[in-house]
């Protein structure tokens, strides 16, 4: 028994020490800790292209910015970047623009009724005096 108790305690490890994943960042002196991350391969391969195209030093960096950008996503705190605030504006001009072609063709279609029911009642719009409006 003390044969297979000893080699129990040479292959655990001592209490209290644990060994880091590979790929594991220390915490560092700007207080942020570190996690392990898995990715799909494809993902992975696509992560390291953009964090070397943006300049990160490394994959970590790069992910832990991504993190720090989605969370601010989800608390809707970020800018809209110059071509969807124009294209906002574009559909918020459009929308004004039909409203407003909207209650034209609401007032010349009352218009064209009113025209008919009086042509109905036998009266001529065309012998009316004009005082010079439009409308």
């Amino acid at each position: 028994m003390a044969a297979t108790q000893q080699r129990e305690k040479t292959t655990q490890p001592a209490h209290g020490t644990k060994k880091k994943p590979p790929g594991a960042t220390q915490t560092n002196s700007s207080s942020r800790q570190g996690m392990f991350v898995r990715l799909n391969p494809d993902d992975k391969q696509r992560a390291e292209y953009w964090a070397d195209k943006r300049g990160f030093s490394s994959l970590n960096e790069y992910v832990a910015e991504a993190v720090v950008e989605k969370i601010r996503r989800e608390n809707l705190d970020y800018d809209l970047p110059t071509l969807e605030i124009a294209r906002l504006n574009e559909l918020v001009d459009q929308v004004a623009a039909l409203a407003k072609n909207s209650a034209n063709l609401e007032r010349v279609v009352t218009t064209g009724f009113d025209s008919l029911i009086g042509l109905t009642r036998g009266d001529n719009y065309l012998l009316d005096d004009e005082d010079g409006e439009l409308g």
